[in-house]
């Protein structure tokens, strides 16, 4: 399979709402078309576009009740991005997720020459750059399975045990992006900023948050006295 014109894909935001819903969870048709601001038959070019590209994949399930089999999406690659551009560099890689890979190395740029009279000289010091740089990536690569594995464990341990989807697209968004305003989230939620604010509270009742000022924050001081109070009774 070729590689999905991922700049493409993204340089839409209707994709790039879709499809951080779908990060969130498996989403039929009509789901997605009412957490977006454009025609159903917008969704379904726009899904249909990345469905092309490999970026998804679609299945048919029946549901809870008598009628027709639902048409579901789900994204179908697991791969961190990176690139560069500049007016003297561009390039990109596509990293593959799930690997065997490094998850140590040793990073020192203090042995590489900043500056080099010859030629050849600088081109040694590319290189060495290049070799820095692909220890970089590989560790990269080692955080982001890490935190893809846990970002799925997280979702089904809250949907066991709690149940409730929207305050999972609140704490699976904020641990994406390190805080959100409501206005942001009442916006990609679609739901009202009273609605989104009562949410939040219900979700601090199991995972600590900050709601000060319109911004929701993981509560990072809490969160570790609750984790350390967990490890003590685990002790007992």
């Amino acid at each position: 399979m070729t590689e999905p014109d991922i700049f493409y894909i993204l340089g839409n935001k209707v994709r790039r709402d879709l499809l951080s819903h779908l990060t969130c969870t498996e989403c039929y048709f009509s789901f997605l078309s009412s957490k977006v601001s454009v025609s159903s038959t917008a969704v379904a070019k726009h899904l249909k576009i990345m469905e092309r590209e490999g970026i998804l994949r679609s299945y048919e399930r029946e549901g809870p009740f008598i009628g027709p089999a639902r048409k579901y999406y789900d994204i179908a690659i697991a791969k961190t991005y990176v690139t560069t551009v500049t007016p003297n560099l561009f390039w990109y890689r596509g990293l593959e997720l799930g690997e065997p890979m490094l998850e140590k190395a040793r990073i020192d740029l203090t042995r590489i020459p900043s500056e080099n009279e010859g030629l050849l000289g600088m081109v040694g010091s590319f290189l060495e750059l290049t070799s820095e740089l692909d220890k970089i990536l590989q560790l990269l690569q080692a955080v982001e399975s890490r935190r893809d594995r846990l970002m799925k464990e997280i979702k089904e341990r809250y949907l066991e045990e709690i149940g409730d989807m929207t305050q999972l697209a609140i704490l699976h968004y904020v641990l994406l992006v390190g805080e959100a305003t409501v206005d942001e989230l009442s916006d990609r939620l679609n739901l009202k900023e009273r609605e989104v604010l009562v949410k939040a509270q219900e979700l601090d009742r199991f995972v600590p948050l900050i709601i000060k000022d319109g911004v929701i924050k993981i509560d990072e001081e809490r969160l570790k006295q609750r984790i350390g109070g967990e490890n003590d009774a685990g002790e007992d």
